[in-house]
């Protein structure tokens, strides 16, 4: 049972990633072969790659990527700073849990679209990103704050009181560490999600100079490279976010146990 569960827990396999990529470069040449214009519909892995060294030398690019990058998580980070205060309150007066209880769920059950369509009537499309992102992010990482302050230790926690030890060192030694593995697992879900459901919003909003338009553009003009190009950089850039922010909670983790033994 650890075996299967260290493996599955595993990171992605090189041959397990060339298998797919000769798939694709195969299903890519048959489809050349059998129509005239089958790589409009399926582009290669070395067109994509080729494309992608295009995109990357120029200015547009790069602004593209910030433009984007900065609504996302700049939403992510808002959903955040929002959901952990939210599920504190949620934790100490239960008034504020019921009545946030039925946006919580609405939240989780709507489509993502329906949530930009209805936003496009009153934002602007510059700021459609960044309300998507922390709307859709705040489900994740609200309830799982509020599940790591339930978990806390009630008999340190009843320790605490007894001795009187400090509020702000109860929250360093007691809730900390209860809820960050919970925080950390929601960011790490919540931070693919924020890309997804920001991108969407880009693609149906039109900001100018972001990569949901870029890739608006190349869907019209059938711009295959550039739709694999572009999605491929979203893949890279949500993963590279998520690893330096889960390594910078780790950190936080370790400070907020080393805070309590001293």
């Amino acid at each position: 049972m650890t075996s299967t569960t260290a493996r599955s827990k595993g990171a992605l396999r090189p041959w397990a990633v060339c298998v797919w990529l000769l798939l694709w470069q195969g299903s890519s040449m048959a489809l050349a072969a059998a129509y005239p214009h089958g790589q409009l519909l399926l582009a290669s892995p070395l067109q994509v790659l080729a494309r992608l060294g295009q995109l990357a030398f120029t200015a547009a690019f790069w602004r593209a990527v910030g433009a984007s990058a900065a609504h996302i998580l700049g939403g992510f980070a808002l959903s955040c700073a929002a959901a952990v205060a939210l599920a504190a309150l949620s934790a100490r007066f239960r008034l504020v849990e019921e009545v946030l209880r039925p946006l919580v769920a609405a939240v989780k059950a709507v489509p993502v679209v329906s949530f930009i369509i209805l936003a496009l009537v009153w934002l602007r499309s510059g700021a459609l990103p960044l309300f998507i992102s922390a709307l859709m992010v705040f489900p994740t990482v609200y309830l799982n704050v509020l599940a790591g302050i339930a978990s806390a230790d009630r008999q340190l926690l009843e320790m605490a009181r007894v001795f009187r030890v400090p509020f702000g060192r109860t929250v360093r030694g007691i809730y900390l560490p209860a809820v960050l593995p919970y925080f950390r697992s929601a960011c790490s879900l919540g931070l693919g999600l924020c890309w997804k459901s920001g991108v969407a919003a880009e693609v149906i909003g039109l900001p100018a100079g972001t990569i949901g338009e870029r890739l608006y553009t190349a869907k019209i003009y059938f711009l295959t490279p550039d739709l694999f190009a572009w999605t491929a950089v979203i893949v890279a850039v949500s993963v590279l976010f998520e690893r330096v922010f889960l390594a910078a909670v780790d950190v936080l983790a370790g400070k907020a146990g080393q805070s309590w033994k001293s």
